[in-house]
């Protein structure tokens, strides 16, 4: 274990979260694949390896400081991009069944090697807008949890994500600095959604010191019928009054 990986274990640590050598391992190989296909294709920003580990590893399990993934079985991540945070939160957590959602197929078929390459078990990479995919039975009012890293506006993200969950499951936004106004705004779509903000809490990422909020949305019922609208439509027209 060199000098990078520990202090990304000893910052885990402190949260109560311990990885075996294999779950390191994992995460490596992650990383390494990472990079090289990033060179391909736009994956992400970020690829200085300490980096990596500190703002894509470290800050998808933070998803974990305050929620219990003891009490989750399957998990639905939204707009997923290069598979954050449900990747590291599988990694770490192997009991997870994750659905994984992405309109680019391209960045599927980088998952779909990611999981190949990990040897991790229960996982489902499909291709497709949000709003098309939670129509279908087998994913519509079925996760225990459903994340969301940095994909849209609240108003926007819960008509997204929040017909994945099932009644009594939870949404989770991950969320930069600010997130009162956004809240404040998304209060007619989370009556629609059948949604309700349960719980707020913020998180300073160590090293660099910027601001993290999660916005922890309980689902209250089944989604009415009528949502998610179609395709493109909550981004031109999000839910407002």
């Amino acid at each position: 274990m060199d000098a990078i990986q520990q202090q990304f274990t000893a910052l885990l640590a402190q949260e109560n979260i311990t990885l075996s050598t294999r779950q390191l391992e994992q995460f490596e190989q992650y990383y390494k694949t990472l990079v090289e296909w990033n060179e391909k294709m736009n994956l992400t920003g970020i690829t200085e390896r300490d980096q990596v580990y500190l703002k894509h590893f470290y800050d998808s399990l933070s998803v974990a400081f305050n929620f219990d993934m003891g009490r989750v079985t399957s998990l639905a991540d939204i707009g997923s991009g290069a598979g954050f945070p449900s990747i590291p939160l599988k990694i770490a957590f192997p009991h997870l069944q994750v659905t994984i959602v992405d309109s680019l197929n391209k960045r599927i078929l980088f998952l779909k090697e990611i999981v190949s390459q990990l040897g991790l078990s229960e996982m489902d990479c499909v291709h497709g807008r949000a709003e098309d995919v939670a129509r279908l039975p087998r994913y519509r009012d079925r996760f225990d949890l459903v994340t969301a890293r940095a994909v849209a506006k609240l108003q926007v993200l819960n008509e997204f994500c929040l017909p994945f969950a099932k009644s009594g499951g939870t949404f989770i936004a991950m969320k930069g600095s600010e997130v009162d106004e956004e809240i404040k705004d998304s209060s007619f779509s989370l009556v629609e959604l059948r949604g309700k903000v349960t719980k707020v809490y913020r998180m300073i990422l160590p090293i660099e010191e910027s601001v993290r909020h999660f916005v922890e949305i309980q689902k209250t019922a089944a989604t009415p019928a009528k949502y998610p609208r179609k395709a493109g439509l909550p981004l031109k027209e999000p839910l407002f009054k």
